[in-house]
């Protein structure tokens, strides 16, 4: 399994707000609704079963619209499981299997599945699921939205969350406040119709923020594919261990062949598996185009220009003729440009940390770990001298992710007078 750390254009000119606000949301929301969820879930499982059980049994009852979608979905799904249900040899289910052998009255087997029908229709209305996740077959607007909140299980919501802090941070640095949630919630939208389409009359429930997240993905790709982003191989709980110490197999990829390979293997996935795997890979496919071509015309419009000249007058490192000149020529590629740059501007200003932080970009983009490691080191001694203790820290620990060893004594010392400050 491979999992992306982090990319070299993690720092932005200001926080990222909106993500942060999008993050939490979706932990709240999960909190707030996944052991409801799976309360009506195992409450409600004897319903969709003893629906497939007395079609298998009796395919002459007659059904309505959603339940005999449901159950010709499943019959198409697993057909082995479907044989078995048929076979009057199999062994009884439950105490309702061994009551309905009894029943031989076809008048009394339609009135035992009108009462399942009509049960299975009130959980889904009266279900988390039922009323805010996306169904294709009958989806109603709010769903185009809540559905993108809901998540499955921790597994689900971690991996969504962190692709978008990965993806969703920069753009939202790139095109504002206002652009980026506007982009994200039609992203979710337009990946979940696309879902809709690939999947018409479907009544299983779709939910989760991939498809925004893909979007996020397609959009990074079109913004910044030359980005080099750090993987991380995990072969198993040894593996994962030696990640969280810092260690274990890593490498970098250009965004420009490692996106569009993940969403060539969505396309593979759900042209093989289709909704069998349970993940909506024709939802990640559909945001994925959406944020790409949406990013795309967001750029070449001018909006984005004009969004970013915006943001440059609110942050003020940019008031720098030599930083702004730096980060123009770090946009469009021209590494060495910029590090020129502020190189010079560091000449006459050594503690700039808005210098020191973009030069630290570039050396991780032109891949010298070594400057980039001196410079985190001086970017670790602009931080303390500036008493921004907690960011100092964080450059060590980025300074031990990318294989430094030792700080210089001075600088360690500092930091540890500092932790020491904080604990007395």
């Amino acid at each position: 399994m491979f999992i992306p750390l982090r990319h070299e254009n993690n720092e932005g000119r200001r926080w990222p707000v909106i993500s942060l606000a999008l993050i939490v949301i979706n932990l709240a929301v999960f909190l707030g609704t996944h052991w409801q969820m799976d309360e009506q879930s195992s409450k409600d499982s004897d319903v969709p079963a003893h629906i497939l059980l007395l079609a298998a049994m009796h395919p002459q009852l007659s059904m309505p619209p959603d339940v005999n979608e449901f159950v010709t979905s499943f019959q198409q799904k697993h057909p082995d499981i479907w044989k078995e249900a048929q076979s009057e040899t199999r062994n009884l289910a439950d105490a309702w299997d061994a009551r309905i052998r009894l029943i031989e009255d076809e008048r009394a087997l339609q009135r035992e599945m009108d009462s399942l029908a009509e049960e299975f229709s009130k959980m889904k209305n009266d279900s988390i699921l039922g009323q805010y996740a996306f169904t294709p077959a009958h989806p109603r607007p709010i769903t185009y939205v809540t559905a993108n909140f809901l998540h499955a299980g921790w597994l689900h919501l971690i991996g969504n969350m962190w692709f978008l802090w990965l993806a969703g941070a920069i753009l939202e640095d790139t095109w504002g406040r206002l652009i980026y949630p506007v982009f994200y919630f039609a992203a979710g939208a337009a990946a979940l119709q696309f879902h809709a389409w690939s999947n018409p009359g479907s009544n299983v429930p779709t939910l989760g923020a991939s498809g925004a997240v893909a979007a996020l993905m397609g959009a990074f790709l079109m913004r910044f594919p030359t980005t080099k982003i750090e993987i991380a191989l995990v072969l198993g709980l040894r593996s994962l261990t030696n990640l969280a110490l810092g260690k274990g197999i890593r490498f970098k990829a250009a965004a420009y062949w490692l996106l569009p390979l993940w969403v060539l293997m969505e396309i593979l996935s759900g042209s093989i598996f289709g909704g069998a795997s349970g993940v909506a890979h024709w939802a990640h496919v559909g945001g994925f185009v959406f944020g790409l071509m949406a990013a795309l015309v967001i750029r070449y419009s001018g909006v984005e220009q004009q969004a970013s000249e915006a943001i440059d007058k609110k942050v003020s490192w940019t008031a720098d003729p030599l930083i702004a000149q730096a980060g123009e020529l770090m946009e469009h590629g021209k590494v060495d440009e910029a590090i020129a740059k502020l190189t010079e501007h560091l000449n006459t200003k050594p503690d700039s940390v808005d210098a020191r932080t973009m030069l630290q970009q570039l050396y991780w983009r032109k891949g010298d770990t070594v400057s980039y490691q001196n410079e985190i080191v001086k970017l670790c001694q602009a931080h303390s001298k500036a008493q921004d203790k907690a960011a100092a820290w964080h450059d060590y620990e980025e300074f031990q992710n990318s294989g430094g060893q030792k700080l210089p004594a001075a600088t360690w010392l500092e930091l540890c007078r500092s932790r020491r400050a904080a604990e007395l």
